[in-house]
């Protein structure tokens, strides 16, 4: 795609959503006079990408994102969203102007974990292939990951999730699942760009885990919102406002590298 105008933020959303988790955080993004173009894709597996051919690949979607990305852009990824995030730009170089990473991870190290994790997923892809949808959508969103989600995310989430195919999420969690990306820890500081991680305040794992990769960004700041994991749906304005680079008080609170 050839690049005009404004630099554009380019949008990937996490597991089992789409494009349309996006909604009010690109509604927050241009309120008054306020533009910022904004590209939010489908990921393979996902949305309208449902039919991506199979197997999925991390290597596959980075390469989707870049082919429906301007000559430079900034980029902006929530949970596995951020997970391909971090491997667009590690793959793009300069196209990738600046990074924000929303409840993410950079991998997971430990080999035994990764392969448990792994297998985990794979049982869930089986379950998710052989249990009614609704049955699997109240599986997902109840888990500890969610503790604590207002009732409107939590609704809006399982909106969304129902904009996908079965079969397309079950090879998803085979292919682009945790367990299935090697971790990246170990290149944070080849990422020249300013990165923001955004993590929620009762999200204490990826909040551990967003202090841990602000030691190892050159130019990293690390961005704490009021929320859970699910910080696109519970506070799309804090996303925004992130996304617009503002740094007003209220915004959340930031620790820079």
């Amino acid at each position: 795609m050839e690049d005009t105008g404004p630099e554009q933020i380019v949008l990937l959303h996490g597991f089992a959503g789409t494009r349309r988790a996006w909604d009010g955080v690109i509604a927050a993004l241009n309120q008054g006079e306020r533009y910022l173009p904004t590209i939010a894709l489908d990921l393979p597996g996902h949305g309208e990408a449902a039919a991506a051919p199979r197997p999925l690949t991390f290597a596959a979607c980075v390469e989707h994102v870049l082919a429906c990305s301007p000559a430079r852009f900034a980029l902006c990824g929530y949970s596995l969203g951020g997970r391909v995030a971090l491997q667009v730009a590690l793959a793009g170089g300069a196209r990738v102007s600046r990074l924000v990473l929303v409840s993410t991870s950079p991998g997971i190290e430990d080999e035994a974990e990764r392969a448990a994790r792994r297998e985990a997923d794979h049982r869930l892809a089986d379950e998710l292939e052989a249990v009614p949808f609704a049955q699997f959508i109240e599986r997902w969103r109840t888990q500890p990951l969610f503790a604590g989600e207002p009732a409107d995310a939590g609704e809006l989430a399982r909106a969304d999730m129902r904009r996908n195919r079965p079969a397309a999420l079950a090879a998803a969690l085979r292919g682009l699942g945790a367990g299935e990306m090697e971790p990246l820890w170990d290149r944070l500081g080849e990422l020249r760009m300013p990165v923001t991680v955004v993590v929620g305040e009762r999200d204490a794992k990826y909040a551990a885990l967003g202090r841990r990769m602000l030691a190892l960004l050159p130019a990293g700041e690390l961005l704490t919102l009021p929320g859970g994991h699910g910080l696109l749906l519970e506070d799309p304005e804090g996303i925004a406002r992130a996304l617009s680079g503002a740094t007003t008080r209220g915004v959340g609170a930031r620790e820079r590298r």
